[in-house]
């Protein structure tokens, strides 16, 4: 059980017709668990009309029922995208306002963007990752990052696997690590983590060294990148604060020693309520612990945005090795 993330709001109506579509046309029904492992996947082609080919127009020429269909479906594009805004428009997602935090850059995934190769991301964690406390599954935060990345980069083929599953912490999750992570050649592997490991009382320690474990089996299965997100900023973790604080230390120690980089979810989203003045109520939802559909989107939108400036070092050639780490706003 975990959640909670942030972000500034990238371009929303740039979406690639169908995969936006699928990925943010809004659910008004909650729901408690999504299937873990859950792939979402985009095709690699564009949404311009200008780059069909001829048959392809003629086609689309002549069938009044399949012209029908295709103004739908960018009409429901348009209104997903328009909805997707609103989201930031009630409380706008914004860059966590002082000071900064080391994240390591992401090489790998970063350069198969660069270069347009198909890139797999695998979201590991727990509730959070699965989406407990999103409206739907589309407002998960690894179905928002899938969609922004995809926004911007429309002809890529990106998946971005949903490994997560409600309830687990380092010692559960170290058991599927093989067959839900490292036998996937994942790019990139965002794992997050420690949350109910501190909601159980267990040693921080212990789970320190379970993950020290579990990246050291990543890294050498080949080359992936790693993003480890530590616990969120919420009523019910900070009962626990001594811990968390503990919790919170050691996995940014294990990301220095490993190399890897690391989301500072819980600082990002104490930045929301403290200096940014937004309620805790506005992120999290009524049980005290996981994030709501801004909470998702807002941490979503970070997330890709730190990928999408990885992207642009490698383009300008500046190929910052994976043990360098580079800024990040806090």
């Amino acid at each position: 059980m975990s959640s909670l993330p942030p972000f500034c709001l990238a371009t929303w109506l740039a979406a690639p017709a169908a995969v936006a579509l699928l990925l943010l046309t809004p659910a008004s029904q909650s729901y408690a668990q999504t299937p873990a492992a859950q792939t979402t996947t985009a095709p690699a082609q564009s949404a311009d009309p200008a780059s069909a080919s001829p048959s392809q127009t003629s086609v689309a020429a002549t069938s009044p029922e399949q012209r029908g269909i295709a103004a739908r479906a960018i009409d429901k594009v348009k209104q997903a995208a328009k909805s997707a805004g609103d989201i930031f428009n009630r409380v706008p997602c914004l860059p966590p306002k002082g000071g900064s935090k080391a994240m390591g850059s992401l090489p790998h995934v970063a350069g198969k963007l660069a270069a347009g190769q198909p890139v797999v991301i695998v979201a590991f964690g727990s509730s959070s990752t699965q989406g407990f406390g999103a409206s739907s599954p589309e407002f998960n935060y690894p179905n928002r990052l899938a969609a922004q990345l995809r926004r911007h980069y429309p002809a890529a083929n990106i998946s971005v696997i949903n490994a997560g599953v409600g309830g687990e912490d380092a010692p559960e999750m170290m058991k599927r690590l093989q067959t839900q992570v490292i036998d996937v050649h994942p790019d990139l592997v965002i794992w997050q983590v420690g949350t109910n490991a501190v909601l159980r009382n267990l040693d921080p320690g212990e789970t320190a060294k379970m993950v020290e474990d579990g990246i050291s089996r990543i890294q050498a299965a080949g080359g992936a990148d790693i993003v480890l997100v530590d616990p969120q900023y919420s009523p019910a973790v900070n009962q626990r604060a001594e811990s968390a604080g503990k919790m919170v230390t050691l996995l940014s120690k294990v990301a220095e020693l490993r190399h890897v980089g690391i989301f500072p979810r819980f600082e990002v989203m104490r930045d929301w309520h403290e200096k940014q003045a937004i309620p805790v109520e506005g992120f999290v939802i009524a049980d005290g612990l996981h994030m709501n559909d801004w909470g998702y989107a807002c941490f979503a939108q970070l997330l890709g945005d730190d990928i999408i400036r990885s992207v642009g070092q490698i383009r300008l050639g500046v190929n910052v090795p994976a043990d360098v780490r580079t800024y990040r706003p806090m």
